[in-house]
Protein backbone atom coordinates (compact mmCIF):
# COMPACT_ATOMS: atom_id res chain seq x y z
CA UNK A 1 0.00 0.00 0.00
CA UNK A 2 1.01 3.58 -0.53
CA UNK A 3 0.73 6.88 -0.85
CA UNK A 4 0.08 9.61 2.13
CA UNK A 5 -2.79 12.32 3.30
CA UNK A 6 -1.26 15.57 1.84
CA UNK A 7 -3.46 17.98 4.07
CA UNK A 8 -3.16 21.82 2.88
CA UNK A 9 -1.68 24.51 5.35
CA UNK A 10 -4.63 26.06 7.22
CA UNK A 11 -7.09 23.19 6.88
CA UNK A 12 -6.29 21.03 9.25
CA UNK A 13 -9.37 20.49 11.64
CA UNK A 14 -10.58 23.38 11.19
CA UNK A 15 -13.35 22.22 8.83
CA UNK A 16 -16.14 22.34 11.38
CA UNK A 17 -18.24 25.42 11.87
CA UNK A 18 -16.78 27.45 14.40
CA UNK A 19 -17.80 29.03 17.68
CA UNK A 20 -19.66 32.64 17.67
CA UNK A 21 -21.15 32.62 14.19
CA UNK A 22 -17.53 32.51 12.46
CA UNK A 23 -17.28 31.69 8.85
CA UNK A 24 -15.89 28.33 8.44
CA UNK A 25 -12.24 27.80 7.07
CA UNK A 26 -12.96 26.32 4.42
CA UNK A 27 -15.49 28.99 3.29
CA UNK A 28 -12.73 31.86 4.12
CA UNK A 29 -10.65 29.59 1.29
CA UNK A 30 -12.77 29.07 -1.68
CA UNK A 31 -12.06 31.93 -3.00
CA UNK A 32 -8.02 32.80 -2.29
CA UNK A 33 -5.13 32.63 -4.88
CA UNK A 34 -3.46 29.75 -3.50
CA UNK A 35 -6.43 27.97 -3.47
CA UNK A 36 -7.31 28.48 -7.59
CA UNK A 37 -3.38 27.98 -8.04
CA UNK A 38 -3.64 24.44 -6.20
CA UNK A 39 -7.04 23.50 -8.01
CA UNK A 40 -5.65 24.60 -11.25
CA UNK A 41 -2.33 22.87 -10.86
CA UNK A 42 -4.89 19.70 -10.19
CA UNK A 43 -6.53 20.52 -13.24
CA UNK A 44 -3.79 20.05 -15.23
CA UNK A 45 -2.32 17.11 -14.21
CA UNK A 46 -5.45 15.40 -15.89
CA UNK A 47 -4.81 17.47 -19.32
CA UNK A 48 -7.43 17.93 -21.70
CA UNK A 49 -9.53 14.77 -21.03
CA UNK A 50 -10.32 15.78 -17.34
CA UNK A 51 -13.61 18.06 -16.26
CA UNK A 52 -12.57 21.02 -15.54
CA UNK A 53 -12.42 21.73 -11.49
CA UNK A 54 -12.24 25.31 -10.33
CA UNK A 55 -16.19 26.63 -9.59
CA UNK A 56 -16.92 29.20 -6.45
CA UNK A 57 -16.65 27.76 -3.41
CA UNK A 58 -14.78 24.78 -4.05
CA UNK A 59 -11.85 24.22 -1.89
CA UNK A 60 -9.21 21.69 -2.11
CA UNK A 61 -8.94 20.11 1.11
CA UNK A 62 -6.12 17.48 0.35
CA UNK A 63 -4.64 14.61 -1.47
CA UNK A 64 -2.70 11.17 -2.16
CA UNK A 65 -2.10 7.92 -2.89
CA UNK A 66 -4.70 5.10 -2.23
CA UNK A 67 -4.42 1.91 -3.47
CA UNK A 68 -7.96 0.82 -5.24
CA UNK A 69 -9.34 -2.69 -5.08
CA UNK A 70 -10.26 -3.46 -8.52
CA UNK A 71 -11.97 -6.06 -10.23
CA UNK A 72 -8.80 -7.72 -11.06
CA UNK A 73 -6.33 -6.41 -9.05
CA UNK A 74 -5.58 -3.80 -6.71
CA UNK A 75 -3.94 -0.25 -7.98
CA UNK A 76 -2.40 2.66 -7.14
CA UNK A 77 -4.90 5.67 -8.13
CA UNK A 78 -4.16 9.31 -7.22
CA UNK A 79 -6.93 10.69 -4.96
CA UNK A 80 -7.91 14.66 -4.64
CA UNK A 81 -10.57 15.45 -2.02
CA UNK A 82 -12.40 18.53 -2.00
CA UNK A 83 -15.29 19.87 -0.02
CA UNK A 84 -17.83 18.87 -2.00
CA UNK A 85 -16.38 16.10 -4.58
CA UNK A 86 -13.99 13.18 -4.66
CA UNK A 87 -12.06 13.07 -8.03
CA UNK A 88 -9.27 10.70 -8.66
CA UNK A 89 -7.22 8.89 -11.68
CA UNK A 90 -4.54 6.35 -12.65
CA UNK A 91 -1.12 7.88 -12.30
CA UNK A 92 0.60 8.16 -15.43
CA UNK A 93 3.66 9.95 -13.93
CA UNK A 94 4.01 9.97 -10.77
CA UNK A 95 2.70 13.03 -8.81
CA UNK A 96 2.63 14.80 -12.23
CA UNK A 97 0.10 13.70 -14.78
CA UNK A 98 -3.25 11.51 -14.74
CA UNK A 99 -5.95 9.96 -17.20
CA UNK A 100 -9.32 8.19 -16.72
CA UNK A 101 -10.75 10.98 -14.19
CA UNK A 102 -13.57 10.23 -11.92
CA UNK A 103 -15.35 13.15 -10.46
CA UNK A 104 -17.47 11.69 -6.95
CA UNK A 105 -20.18 14.42 -5.82
CA UNK A 106 -19.54 13.80 -1.88
CA UNK A 107 -23.04 14.45 -0.78
CA UNK A 108 -23.57 11.21 -2.45
CA UNK A 109 -21.37 9.48 -0.93
CA UNK A 110 -21.01 7.06 2.47
CA UNK A 111 -17.90 5.45 3.63
CA UNK A 112 -17.77 1.89 5.95
CA UNK A 113 -14.41 0.89 7.51
CA UNK A 114 -12.97 -2.52 6.22
CA UNK A 115 -11.46 -4.87 9.11
CA UNK A 116 -7.74 -5.54 8.00
CA UNK A 117 -7.14 -9.28 6.85
CA UNK A 118 -3.46 -10.58 5.39
CA UNK A 119 -1.95 -7.73 3.19
CA UNK A 120 -5.31 -6.16 2.79
CA UNK A 121 -5.16 -3.53 5.63
CA UNK A 122 -6.00 0.34 6.64
CA UNK A 123 -9.16 0.19 4.58
CA UNK A 124 -12.46 1.68 3.78
CA UNK A 125 -15.03 1.37 1.61
CA UNK A 126 -16.35 4.17 -0.44
CA UNK A 127 -19.95 3.69 -1.74
CA UNK A 128 -22.34 5.91 -4.18
CA UNK A 129 -25.73 5.18 -5.81
CA UNK A 130 -23.66 4.69 -8.51
CA UNK A 131 -20.65 3.19 -7.83
CA UNK A 132 -18.71 1.84 -4.68
CA UNK A 133 -15.29 -0.08 -3.72
CA UNK A 134 -12.99 -0.36 -1.35
CA UNK A 135 -9.57 1.58 -0.59
CA UNK A 136 -6.47 1.20 1.36
CA UNK A 137 -3.68 3.65 2.70
CA UNK A 138 0.07 3.19 3.84
CA UNK A 139 -0.80 3.34 7.46
CA UNK A 140 -3.86 3.73 10.13
CA UNK A 141 -3.20 7.53 10.39
CA UNK A 142 -3.57 8.17 7.48
CA UNK A 143 -6.71 5.87 6.87
CA UNK A 144 -8.13 8.11 9.93
CA UNK A 145 -7.26 11.19 8.15
CA UNK A 146 -8.63 10.55 4.91
CA UNK A 147 -11.83 8.67 6.77
CA UNK A 148 -12.45 12.03 8.88
CA UNK A 149 -11.86 14.58 6.84
CA UNK A 150 -14.63 12.99 4.17
CA UNK A 151 -17.00 12.26 7.00
CA UNK A 152 -16.42 16.01 7.46
CA UNK A 153 -16.82 17.03 4.00
CA UNK A 154 -19.88 14.80 3.80
CA UNK A 155 -21.64 16.21 6.80
CA UNK A 156 -20.94 19.43 6.38
CA UNK A 157 -22.71 18.98 2.56
CA UNK A 158 -25.48 17.90 3.69
CA UNK A 159 -25.80 20.35 7.01
CA UNK A 160 -26.41 23.13 3.92
CA UNK A 161 -28.92 21.30 1.73
CA UNK A 162 -31.08 19.78 4.59
CA UNK A 163 -30.77 16.54 2.52
CA UNK A 164 -31.02 13.41 4.07
CA UNK A 165 -27.42 10.78 4.08
CA UNK A 166 -28.10 8.58 0.82
CA UNK A 167 -29.50 5.22 1.56
CA UNK A 168 -28.77 3.19 -1.07
CA UNK A 169 -25.60 2.50 -2.61
CA UNK A 170 -24.38 0.45 -5.73
CA UNK A 171 -22.87 -3.04 -5.05
CA UNK A 172 -19.47 -3.65 -4.94
CA UNK A 173 -17.69 -6.28 -7.12
CA UNK A 174 -16.39 -9.08 -5.58
CA UNK A 175 -13.21 -9.68 -7.00
CA UNK A 176 -12.70 -12.07 -9.72
CA UNK A 177 -9.89 -13.71 -8.23
CA UNK A 178 -12.54 -14.88 -5.54
CA UNK A 179 -14.28 -16.90 -7.11
CA UNK A 180 -13.32 -19.36 -9.20
CA UNK A 181 -16.78 -20.84 -9.85
CA UNK A 182 -20.00 -19.18 -10.41
CA UNK A 183 -21.14 -18.21 -6.74
CA UNK A 184 -24.70 -18.98 -7.99
CA UNK A 185 -24.80 -21.95 -9.64
CA UNK A 186 -21.67 -23.29 -7.82
CA UNK A 187 -21.21 -25.62 -11.25
CA UNK A 188 -20.19 -23.93 -13.72
CA UNK A 189 -15.99 -23.09 -13.53
CA UNK A 190 -14.67 -20.52 -14.98
CA UNK A 191 -12.36 -20.80 -17.73
CA UNK A 192 -11.15 -18.67 -20.73
CA UNK A 193 -14.40 -19.64 -22.76
CA UNK A 194 -16.50 -19.63 -19.59
CA UNK A 195 -16.12 -15.85 -18.76
CA UNK A 196 -16.65 -14.13 -15.29
CA UNK A 197 -19.40 -11.59 -14.97
CA UNK A 198 -20.79 -9.47 -12.57
CA UNK A 199 -24.18 -8.95 -11.11
CA UNK A 200 -25.13 -5.10 -10.56
CA UNK A 201 -27.72 -5.82 -8.32
CA UNK A 202 -25.43 -7.85 -5.54
CA UNK A 203 -22.20 -7.93 -6.78
CA UNK A 204 -21.52 -11.81 -6.88
CA UNK A 205 -19.33 -13.31 -9.93
CA UNK A 206 -21.74 -15.34 -11.59
CA UNK A 207 -21.39 -17.27 -15.10
CA UNK A 208 -23.59 -16.38 -18.18
CA UNK A 209 -25.88 -18.67 -18.05
CA UNK A 210 -26.58 -17.16 -14.63
CA UNK A 211 -26.90 -13.94 -15.80
CA UNK A 212 -28.77 -13.73 -18.83
CA UNK A 213 -31.05 -11.47 -17.60
CA UNK A 214 -30.98 -7.52 -17.18
CA UNK A 215 -33.34 -5.26 -15.12
CA UNK A 216 -33.19 -1.08 -14.75
CA UNK A 217 -31.34 0.09 -11.56
CA UNK A 218 -32.04 3.87 -12.54
CA UNK A 219 -29.29 4.59 -10.01
CA UNK A 220 -26.60 3.12 -12.19
CA UNK A 221 -27.99 3.09 -15.89
CA UNK A 222 -30.04 4.55 -18.04
CA UNK A 223 -30.60 1.25 -19.49
CA UNK A 224 -31.03 -2.28 -18.69
CA UNK A 225 -28.31 -3.71 -16.71
CA UNK A 226 -26.81 -7.20 -15.93
CA UNK A 227 -28.02 -9.19 -12.87
CA UNK A 228 -27.93 -12.55 -11.61
CA UNK A 229 -31.22 -15.15 -11.72
CA UNK A 230 -31.77 -14.48 -8.17
CA UNK A 231 -31.26 -10.79 -8.02
CA UNK A 232 -33.82 -10.65 -11.15
CA UNK A 233 -36.86 -12.96 -9.42
CA UNK A 234 -36.11 -10.84 -5.74
CA UNK A 235 -36.55 -7.50 -8.23
CA UNK A 236 -39.33 -8.73 -9.86
CA UNK A 237 -40.98 -9.67 -7.23
CA UNK A 238 -40.29 -6.65 -5.48
CA UNK A 239 -38.71 -8.43 -2.52
CA UNK A 240 -35.40 -7.38 -2.33
CA UNK A 241 -34.47 -4.95 0.23
CA UNK A 242 -33.27 -1.47 -1.18
CA UNK A 243 -29.77 -1.78 0.01
CA UNK A 244 -28.08 -3.13 -3.32
CA UNK A 245 -25.38 -5.03 -1.30
CA UNK A 246 -27.86 -7.04 1.16
CA UNK A 247 -27.00 -10.29 -0.44
CA UNK A 248 -23.47 -11.48 1.68
CA UNK A 249 -21.43 -14.45 0.70
CA UNK A 250 -20.85 -15.89 4.10
CA UNK A 251 -17.47 -16.27 5.11
CA UNK A 252 -15.80 -14.36 2.06
CA UNK A 253 -13.57 -10.93 3.32
CA UNK A 254 -14.42 -9.48 -0.11
CA UNK A 255 -18.22 -8.93 0.36
CA UNK A 256 -17.83 -5.43 0.58
CA UNK A 257 -15.42 -5.22 -2.08
CA UNK A 258 -14.54 -3.64 -5.88
CA UNK A 259 -14.28 -3.32 -9.40
CA UNK A 260 -13.17 -0.59 -11.36
CA UNK A 261 -13.46 0.38 -15.16
CA UNK A 262 -9.99 0.42 -16.78
CA UNK A 263 -9.40 -0.25 -19.96
CA UNK A 264 -8.24 -4.09 -18.54
CA UNK A 265 -11.45 -4.07 -16.31
CA UNK A 266 -14.21 -5.46 -18.70
CA UNK A 267 -17.97 -3.98 -18.23
CA UNK A 268 -19.07 -7.80 -17.21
Amino acid sequence: MSGEFTQLENVRLKMKVQTGGEVKMVDRLANSEANSKRIAVVEGCFGTAGQPLAIPGRVLIGEGVLTKLCRKKPKARQFFLFNDILVYGNIVIQKKKYNKQHIIPLESVTIDTVPDEGDLRNGWLIKTPTKSFAVYAATATEKSEWMNHIGKCVGDLLQKSGKAPTGEHAAVWVPDSEATVCMRCQKVKFTPVSRRHHCRKCGYVVCGPCSEKKYLLPSQSSKPVRVCEYCFVQLTSGSLGPRSDSISRPGSKFNNLSDDDDEDDSSD
